[in-house]
């Protein structure tokens, strides 16, 4: 089950002028919520969903960006860097982990390999 956990922002305030965002997450959170537990936490900047460590994050671009391609950025931590050409960037973070960011446009993008990159990165969180 998926546990928002109490922090300075909301849900609501963190997607106000971010709908497709906010049916990314919902969408994202139901993915997760099948898996087992995992918690989110919402900041400023993302949204993250987490076990012993982070896994996921749904951020807004426009947040950062004067021109983003894309409303709304679902991230997704790896143990290996994969080679769909569906990645906008992938980025070693640290020796174990490599950082994957996927340009949501609309919910027909969180398919079945979405699925299961996350169940692949929920795994490693664990």
């Amino acid at each position: 089950m998926v546990r928002v956990e109490p922090g300075t922002r909301t849900l609501e305030e963190f997607f106000h002028e971010a709908p497709l965002g906010r049916k990314v997450y919902d969408a994202v959170a139901a993915l997760v919520d099948a898996l087992g537990p995992a918690t989110v936490r919402v900041t400023k900047s993302q949204v993250a969903f987490r076990r012993r460590t982070g896994f996921g994050w749904v951020w807004l671009p426009g947040t950062y960006l004067p021109h983003p391609a894309a409303e709304v950025v679902l991230s997704v931590a790896l143990a290996r860097q994969d080679p769909s050409p569906r990645w906008k960037q992938t980025v070693q973070v640290s020796p174990t982990r490599w950082m994957h960011h996927l340009e949501v446009r609309d919910l027909g993008d969180l398919d079945g390999e979405v699925e299961g990159w996350l169940v692949e990165a929920y795994e490693l969180a664990g």
